[in-house]
């Protein structure tokens, strides 16, 4: 059974980037900081008993501070070559591509972040999970990647604070990777013997109200692009099967067989009738790893997502969000940032965690066994809202893109991290605002350490 454990998270938000509706309170301060805290437990998934407590505790403190960032930037098969000597970066920011792809989709949002951020970033792209690799299931590539970052970390000395941006399937990978990366506040990077042994550390009983560190750094931003947090299971979270019952009742068993791993876990029918799909086991701690204390250590959470022409990845599952919580998108850019509509501040949401309930397990086997239209509707609807509670726990920022005006809007999957420059330039937009967050948060950092 995993051990109790506080969650701190907090996050600071530019006077630029504003929400145009103003939907809530917590939207209307445009610089902003807020912590929580979260007491969590989860039980052994074999028992079919998957729960985590928690108490939130939200205070807001106003800021001001101008700073002049600076980075480097290197690729996945260029790590003998960090850490000059002369420019000496702090802040390493790790870019995951999604599945069936490369580092190559990074090309023009490296240049661009480079040349925004300058050279106190070190701009790692990551190359451990390439094409094919892709389908080998969520947790061992997320291994893989956290023996890169540690890699990174240990050859460059000067780093002290970590980032993380994502795209589509990339964004899983990095969170099953700072779970594995994760310690309370104790891991050294400089600390002989392999990653695999250091372990058992990770996993004590420790208080996070100082929120912890990841690969021994301080962790700043966790952002994601189209990723599918719940799944790609239910209607339209997997678009381009047109939201037709017989044809998402079907892509399940079949998926497997061309993506491998990966296709069952983003189905959410991996593993036995009784025990959790591992997606439902990331959205809180548990045996497998502290995978919400890792989210929660960011300064910020930020969540980019489609709202429409979208071929791989719903709204809904990118946004973290219920059916009943979508509403119809604005359909104008917000200044500075064409195709960015919307941007949302959502604080944590109290609950007692998400849970495996008999009836999950039922419903799992009937959706494993025997797929029918009703099975694997009542089992999506079970796991992902359990999903959703777990991942509220922590603060998000949700930011919502719209490509409806681009000239092709159904590249949306691709223009958002703007995969190739000249067929998906539609999302440049996005990858500014991106920058514009990491300058925020990387001025509030330096504000917390002078403090």
């Amino acid at each position: 059974m995993a051990t109790p454990s506080m969650i701190h998270a907090r996050c600071a938000y530019s006077p630029r980037i504003c929400n145009r509706n103003n939907k809530s309170s917590s939207q209307q301060a445009p610089v902003a900081s807020s912590s929580s805290s979260s007491s969590s437990s989860s039980s052994s998934a074999s028992n079919s008993n998957f729960s985590l407590s928690s108490g939130i505790n939200i205070g807001q403190r106003h800021q001001s501070l101008n700073a002049h960032a600076m980075s480097t930037v290197t690729h996945g098969n260029s790590i003998s070559s960090i850490g000059n000597l002369k420019n000496d970066p702090d802040h390493l920011l790790v870019l995951v591509h999604g599945i069936l792809a490369s580092t190559g989709d990074w090309t023009y949002a490296e240049a661009e972040l480079k040349r925004r951020l300058g050279k106190n970033y070190l701009i790692y792209v990551s190359s451990s999970n390439t094409y094919t690799k892709t389908f080998t299931g969520i947790g061992g590539a997320g291994k893989r990647l956290a023996d890169e970052v540690l890699q990174v970390v240990k050859k460059t000395k000067s780093l002290k604070r970590i980032s993380f941006l994502s795209h589509s399937l990339g964004g899983l990978f990095a969170r099953y990777a700072i779970a594995v990366l994760y310690s309370p506040d104790t891991y050294s990077r400089d600390q002989p013997g392999d990653l695999a042994n250091n372990m058992t550390e990770y996993f004590q009983e420790t208080n996070f109200s100082k929120g912890g560190l990841i690969a021994g750094l301080e962790p700043i931003n966790f952002i994601t692009l189209a990723t599918p947090h719940l799944g790609v299971r239910g209607k339209n979270q997997l678009p381009f099967l047109l939201g037709v019952p017989i044809l998402e009742k079907l892509a399940a068993p079949i998926a497997p067989f061309f993506v491998g791993k990966t296709g069952s876990q983003l189905f959410l029918t991996d593993g036995k009738p009784d025990k959790p799909p591992l997606l439902l086991r990331m959205a809180s701690d548990c045996d497998d790893g502290k995978f919400l204390s890792a989210l929660g250590a960011f300064r910020c959470r930020i969540i980019y997502a489609n709202v429409s022409y979208d071929h791989m990845v719903g709204w809904r599952t990118s946004s973290i969000r219920r059916e009943t919580q979508l509403s119809k998108p604005s359909r104008q850019s917000l200044d500075g940032y064409k195709h960015v509509v919307d941007v949302e501040y959502c604080s944590p949401v109290p609950s007692d965690g998400p849970k495996f309930s008999p009836k999950a397990v039922k419903a799992k086997e009937a959706a494993q066994n025997a797929p029918s239209t009703h099975s694997t509707v009542e089992y999506h609807e079970i796991v992902e809202d359990e999903m959703i509670r777990g991942l509220q726990l922590l603060g998000w920022k949700k930011v919502d893109v719209s490509f409806h005006t681009a000239f092709w809007p159904f590249f949306a999957h691709n223009n958002i991290h703007v995969k190739n420059e000249w067929l998906h330039n539609a999302g440049v937009g996005v990858i500014a605002h991106v920058a514009d967050s990491l300058k925020q948060q990387e001025a509030s950092s330096v504000l917390s350490a002078s403090l």
